[in-house]
């Protein structure tokens, strides 16, 4: 049976958050710390035949100058996030910006001093950035029904292209690495995403055992998917580390990272939506085409038909998918990787599509619901979607909204516009291994795989255990991003809370059920802890596994313990499970400047059942707030004639900021998931994002008349 409902809790880190006592990557206090920066390449492609090191040698504190010469050649594997080049460095360039050099000196200053003196000699070659230049490479369609034959019999199509933009990621802390090499061991302190997997590629491009490597990962400072592949820095100092027997710190400046670092990659999404005579959705079209690296398979394009076909009951679906290849770094996945410029497409022209039919769009989605993934024709565990539509609109006012655009005006004659999308994320689970003690003297500590963002992880944890037993919360620790203590697995794609809870939530039964045992019909006043010491006990330890519904167990532990991937769903025996959301949006468009205000959102989730109540609306507002700054602010610019992006920096790349947000209301419909794993949950983080930035393009319309298509939609493009 699903979990009951979890209790409201205080944030489990919250006072050590505001004592300031997390320790991140950089923060690492070592004795005999070096400092390093990276010399990025100044072409796009090519080859370095030149490059001179006696000037940064003679800077004083510059201890080392680190070419490719100083890396052996290592294997490489073809696609993914490993694509050529390596994470080291390499005489070849495949992109702007690319290291060719790591300067380590005594002091920040000295390395950065001494970089800047180094100026490469290259042999460049013809290149492109994208754009109609871009190599086209498709991949195999996503198909449901005959679509073909669906268009043709639709009474009413929408035929509209949508553009998203690239892209970047801007976490508060820099992408950062501290090594240290000690007694025939590496150590790695960096905020990852995937500490186990960041261990497995550093034995392989350093030729060292994986036992001999340990990746902590306490903490990050923001995370979104830009920190799930082995970072471009990370084998670079570990190998400095080696050869220099001190620890080497690295820092990326925000406009190396902007060049080296995965971004969300510019998409396009044609979508032919047809109606039959009745107005019901029959079929879609939808032609998806990315940009990427020239060899590059992450993030893949076919993954933008995960949501569009299993929100509705549309029996035809059509999903074509094509790589846009051009010279620059892998993109990668970023918050809401594919659903949030899919649904920005598909959403924007299910809007449209009601408007064409003369349709409310709230009444138009309702009435296109359904219980059944249209892609394998397996049911939908759970699907309140409907549930969170209705919610929504009646917390916005819906019903008093004048669909005509254009008719909501203020007192001062300010457009207002009213939107509204819907979204949904794949909900998908990953294996874990979790050892739980409990102590007599107090404490208790569980370990398991699990990375903490920001996002709360570690709540929803603590959750999970005091749920099922009575310890000290004050002196329960969370071990997790630690190699040493546990198997990681990579903590993306909304999977993190679905691998670690229903795990937490076994081992706490399971120390519960011991200490039972041990008591032996005994009633013992007390929490855990006096319940232990009763029985002579200084511990007590067990360790359980957790695995996917239809996962072969032997085989997804054993990729866990080897630091791959094994994520299950969101297609599962017998069933598919997705999250879902709506998002109802008011905009304010000023009649003269055309500045545009989002003053309002409602947006309800259903992410099955709710672990951790407080953290998990965190997550709501911060994908609204996302939502809004890419819909109305975020870009990032290429430069054509050479490859670099030209604001890579907080200064001009535009986000969102206090003055940009109004009142955001979220709440989430707390119903679990009977199927999908043991606590009835399913993942939110991803799913938040999912369909704002239709919402908002929705209202935009709503309130001017004009159809915007391509984002971020900006003051310009309603003059």
């Amino acid at each position: 049976m699903p979990s009951a409902v979890f209790a409201e809790r205080p944030r489990f880190d919250a006072r050590e958050k505001v004592l300031g006592r997390p320790i991140y990557a950089a923060d690492m206090p070592l004795p005999s710390l070096l400092h390093a920066i990276t010399v990025p390449a100044s072409i796009v492609r090519g080859v370095v035949v030149e490059m001179s090191i006696a000037a940064a040698m003679r800077v004083p504190g510059v201890v080392r100058v680190f070419t490719p010469d100083d890396f052996p050649a290592t294997p490489v594997q073809s696609g993914g996030d490993y694509a050529p080049p390596p994470p080291t460095l390499t005489w070849q360039i495949a992109y702007r910006g690319q290291p060719v050099a790591l300067v380590v000196a005594k002091t920040l200053e000295a390395a950065i001093e001494g970089a800047e003196t180094i100026r490469p000699v290259f042999e460049e070659e013809a290149f492109t950035v994208g754009g109609d230049d871009a190599t086209r490479d498709a991949i195999e369609d996503v198909i449901a029904g005959d679509t073909a034959a669906g268009l043709a019999n639709a009474v009413t199509v929408i035929d509209q292209a949508y553009i998203s933009p690239t892209q970047h990621h801007n976490t508060m802390e820099l992408l950062a690495t501290t090594a240290v090499w000690a007694e025939g061991r590496l150590t790695i302190y960096e905020g990852t995403q995937r500490s186990s997997g960041v261990q497995q590629d550093l034995a392989r491009l350093l030729s060292l055992d994986p036992a001999l490597v340990e990746v902590k990962s306490p903490h990050i400072g923001g995370g979104f998917g830009q920190r799930g592949p082995t970072q471009r820095q990370t084998a670079i100092v570990a190998r400095a580390a080696m050869i220099l027997g001190q620890p080497v710190k690295l820092v990326m400046p925000r406009s190396q990272i902007f060049h080296v670092a995965t971004y969300r990659p510019m998409s396009q999404h044609r979508i032919r939506l047809g109606a039959d005579v009745n107005g019901r959705m029959v079929a879609v079209r939808h032609d998806a085409e990315q940009q990427q690296s020239r060899l590059g398979m992450d993030p893949p394009p076919d993954r933008y038909h995960d949501a569009p076909p299993r929100m509705y009951g549309i029996p035809h679906y059509l999903g074509t998918s094509t790589y846009l290849r051009s010279d620059r770094q892998n993109p990668g996945f970023m918050r809401c990787p594919h659903p949030q410029p899919a649904l920005f497409g598909f959403e924007s022209a299910i809007d449209e599509l009601a408007i064409a039919l003369d349709r409310d769009p709230v009444e138009f989605r309702l009435a296109n619901a359904t219980e059944t993934d249209a892609l394998t024709g397996n049911a939908l565990s759970s699907r309140f979607l409907d549930e969170c539509l209705r919610e929504g609109a009646q917390r916005f006012g819906w019903q008093a909204r004048d669909p005509r655009p254009g008719s909501m005006t203020a007192g001062d004659g300010t457009l207002i516009g009213w939107g509204v999308a819907a979204g949904a994320y794949p909900a998908m689970m990953v294996p874990s291994i979790t050892t739980f003690r409990v102590r007599a003297d107090g404490s208790a500590r569980i370990a398991l795989s699990g990375h903490e963002m920001g996002q709360g992880i570690r709540s929803a944890i603590a959750q999970a255990v005091l749920q099922h037993i009575d310890v000290d919360p004050a002196r329960l620790e969370i071990v997790i991003g630690d190699t040493a203590s546990a198997p990681q697995h990579i903590t993306v794609g909304s999977w993190g809370t679905a691998g670690a809870v229903p795990a937490a939530e076994a081992a706490a039964r399971q120390m519960r059920a011991r200490i039972d045992e041990l008591l032996d019909g005994r009633a013992v006043p007390g929490n855990a802890h006096r319940q232990l010491a009763t029985t002579r006990r200084p511990y007590l330890q067990v360790e359980v596994s957790q695995t996917a519904p239809g996962q072969d167990q032997a085989e997804a532990l054993a990729a866990l313990q080897g630091g791959g991937y094994a994520v299950g769903g969101p297609e599962y025996p017998g069933f598919t499970s997705m999250s879902y959301i709506a998002h109802f949006v008011e905009v304010r468009v000023e009649p003269r400047t055309r500045r545009i205000r989002v003053p309002r959102v409602v947006t309800i989730a259903d992410c099955g059942r709710v672990v951790s109540p407080r953290t998990a609306r965190s997550q709501i507002y911060g994908g609204v707030v996302w939502a809004i700054s890419a819909s109305l602010r975020e870009e990032t610019e290429t430069d054509p004639r050479f490859g670099g992006y030209l604001n890579c920096d907080l200064a001009d790349y535009v986000v969102a900021v206090n003055a940009d947000i109004g009142t955001i209301e979220v709440d989430m419909i707390d119903e679990p998931d009977p199927i999908a794993n043991a606590t009835g949950l399913k993942g939110l983080g991803e799913v938040a994002m999912a369909g704002g930035s239709a919402a908002i393009a929705n209202a935009v319309h709503h309130a001017t008349g004009v159809r915007l298509r391509r984002l971020p939609i900006r003051i310009e493009h309603l003059l």
